[in-house]
Parts: structure tokens; C-alpha cells; sequence
């Protein structure tokens, strides 16, 4: 058996921090990636998508957000594709599955409301999904899998949404748990997971398969813009690909800048991450001090030369200074041992003979910086 395994559509998710424009593309490229799934699929000769929660952001679609992505995976009727919900789309009074229900499906999805398990294409795997019929729920939604029967001989393919218990941050993981171990106890061969938005493993069968587009900047090196491809026999552990799907590019950087050479430095890496920079999205943090030139051109090459080639430049730089004068530097700390830090820098920085000058100079920068910025936060 070979199919495809992703999660986290998110279709009609906000994007708040983005213009009217921006907001338009990012919203239809969760879209249009449903088509290249489905490209991926028939390329790769998988028989289904399991599509592993949230095919939608919110509980309430308007009615063309709902039906939209169901007609983008009609396209692809030797392809059958199997929803379950997940938290943000739950199943509850009104959900977008229900109203889906209620009119005439396409024969190639198969939408999942109830525990019971269902065949994939010719039958030789059976899907087992949780549902969830709350967006939070204590209790977990896989615990069933357990006494769920299959025919003999068959391949047991789990499908849930939800959170791996001790597997990520622990802040994250307070609703919606999952047993770690589940994939052992309900004698899964493959459990599709959905809910992280990075490509995460958890075990031999156990997968999280991300989102296909990414759509956040905190999601680490696993950021998303995958599908899964599983080729799952009876007698080996699965054999899972990494296959990229998206077409927006999210980072986010943290630096220091200090000269105009820094500045440079900055636009050379930020031009490098991708020929078509209209495809980037970039959170930007800079601290440090620039003199009045280097802050001219970094306002001219960076908030504005790359804020427009940029798809979204969402910049912070509270903690980027004006190059500090004699008299901010006497300013810093009147007393204590900030302040005997200071006058011990300063003096290392004047002496024309010490060789640690230029590194002693930026040391009593970076002290101006922690000490205007700790200034700012209690005002």
C-alpha cells in the first residue's frame, strides 16, 4: 500500500499580521496546494491522501471557503482522499461536516465522522480514525483504536489528530493528548498524524506529516511544505519520503549590526535565500548601534529595498540603536559593577595598543544596547 499523508490545510486561516494583498495570496496558495498533492499522488502512484485534521481554520466556513477545497480534490477521481476533522474544524453541531453531508460528495472522498474503520481503495489497508467532536477534549481520541476490528490479514492505517504526549512543548500538549505508544498497543502498521505544522517522527510508524504550505516562522528547521509518501507492507516497517509541496519560503533571523559592512553582510544573506524573493516571507529582528550612514542604508536596503522585493518583511528593530556619543555611554549605570564594566571597556577600547581594541569597542556597544533596551522595559 502507498499513500500520501498530510494534515493542517488550514483553508480561510487569517494571517493577521499581513496586508489585504498578501493575505489574498497566502490564503489561495492553501488552495492551490491541494492540487499539487494531487499531482503527487498520481506521480507517485499512491492509491489515497489521508489528510490527517484541520482541513479548515475555523468551525463556520463561508460556503465557498467549504466547498472549495472538495472541488480541487474532485479533479483528481483515481485518487481517494480520507478527512477526518481535526481541532479547529471539529466535528460539532454545524460543522463543516455536517453541512458537507448534507449535499451529494464526490465518490473519491471519503469523509470520516464516526470511529468506525473504512477500506482505502481496493481494501487491502483499513483507515482508523479518532474523531474529535470538541476542540479540546481530555481524553484521547486514539484510546479506541485498540478494540477496532479489520479483516484478517489486512494493513492497519490509524488517522488522528492531537498531541503525542512528552513530544514537544510541554505548554502546547494540554488537550487532545495522544499515547505515544499507540501505533504498538492498537497494532498499527502506520498512524497518520496531524496538529504539528512541522514534519515531525515519533516513531518507526508514527509520523506527523506537517503542513503542505507553510504558514509560520516559529516552526524550526521541520517548517512544513510536505507531504508524506508512506509505502506501508505487512512484513517491513513503513517506508516514509519527504516530498516538498509548498511554494512560500517563512524564516526568521536574528542578528546584530554594528557597521555598514554589517548591513551589507545582512542583504547578501537575506538576497540568497531564494532567486524569487516574492516567494519569501521573512521575521526580522536586528539589534546593536550603526552610526547615522549605516542606519540611512539600512533603512534604504533593508526595511525598504527588501520590504518591497519581499513577500511580507516583518520587522523588529526596537533594539537597533543610533551609535553611542561619550556622554550615553557616562549614562550607563552611575554606580555598580555595570558601571566599572564600562569604564573597563572604554578604557580597553582607547588604548591604541591593545589588540582586543575593536573587540572591547563592540563589547561596550552591545552593554549600551542591553542597557538601553532593560531602560525601555521599565519605563
Amino acid at each position: 500500500m502507498r499513500f500520501l499523508h498530510t494534515s493542517d490545510w488550514q483553508i480561510g486561516k487569517p494571517f493577521g499580521f499581513v496586508d489585504d494583498e498578501t493575505l489574498a495570496v497566502l490564503r489561495a496558495e492553501r488552495l492551490e496546494v491541494i492540487a499539487r498533492i494531487g499531482d503527487l499522488a498520481i506521480k507517485h502512484q499512491a492509491s489515497a491522501v489521508l489528510v490527517a485534521g484541520d482541513i479548515y481554520d475555523g468551525a463556520h466556513p463561508g460556503l465557498d471557503m467549504l466547498l472549495r477545497p472538495i472541488e480541487r480534490m474532485r479533479q483528481f477521481p483515481d485518487v481517494q482522499w480520507h478527512l477526518i476533522p481535526g481541532n479547529h474544524d471539529a466535528h460539532t453541531a454545524n460543522s463543516p461536516w455536517e453541512r458537507l453531508l448534507r449535499s451529494t460528495m464526490p465518490p473519491n472522498i471519503v469523509i470520516h465522522i464516526t470511529p468506525e474503520p473504512r477500506p482505502i481503495a481496493d481494501g487491502s489497508a483499513w483507515v482508523i480514525p479518532a474523531i474529535l467532536t470538541h476542540r479540546h477534549m481530555s481524553g484521547d481520541p486514539t484510546a479506541a483504536f485498540e478494540s477496532a476490528v479489520t479483516p484478517p490479514g489486512a494493513l492497519r492505517i490509524g488517522l488522528a489528530h492531537g498531541s503525542v504526549r512528552s513530544f514537544g512543548s510541554t505548554d502546547y500538549t494540554t488537550n487532545n493528548l495522544l499515547a505515544p505508544d499507540r501505533a504498538a498497543t492498537a497494532r498499527l502498521d502506520y498512524l497518520a498524524l496531524g496538529d504539528w505544522h512541522g514534519a515531525s517522527r515519533v516513531d518507526d510508524r508514527t509520523w506527523y506529516s506537517g503542513t503542505p504550505e507553510p504558514d509560520g516562522f516559529d516552526l524550526g528547521g521541520t517548517g512544513g511544505g510536505e507531504v508524506l509518501l508512506v509505502e506501508v507492507t505487512a512484513a517491513t516497517l513503513p517506508k516514509v519520503t519527504h516530498i516538498e509541496s509548498g511554494r512560500f519560503i517563512w524564516r526568521s533571523e536574528n542578528t546584530t549590526l554594528n557597521s555598514l559592512e554589517d548591513v551589507s553582510a545582512l542583504e547578501t544573506r537575506i538576497r540568497a535565500l531564494h532567486p524569487d524573493l516574492s516567494r519569501v516571507l521573512l521575521q526580522l529582528r536586528v539589534d546593536g548601534t550603526l552610526d547615522l550612514v549605516a542606519r540611512e542604508h539600512f533603512e534604504q536596503i533593508i526595511h525598504t529595498g527588501l520590504g518591497s522585493a519581499l513577500r511580507t518583511l516583518r520587522l523588529e528593530a526596537d533594539a537597533l540603536f543610533l551609535k553611542p556619543s561619550v556622554a550615553d555611554l557616562e549614562a550607563i549605570d552611575h554606580v555598580g559593577f555595570v558601571r566599572v564594566a564600562a569604564d573597563r571597556l572604554a578604557g580597553l577600547a582607547q588604548d591604541a595598543h591593545n589588540p582586543d581594541r575593536e573587540l572591547a569597542s563592540e563589547a561596550l556597544q552591545r552593554l549600551y544596547v542591553l542597557h538601553m533596551r532593560l531602560a525601555a522595559e521599565t519605563r
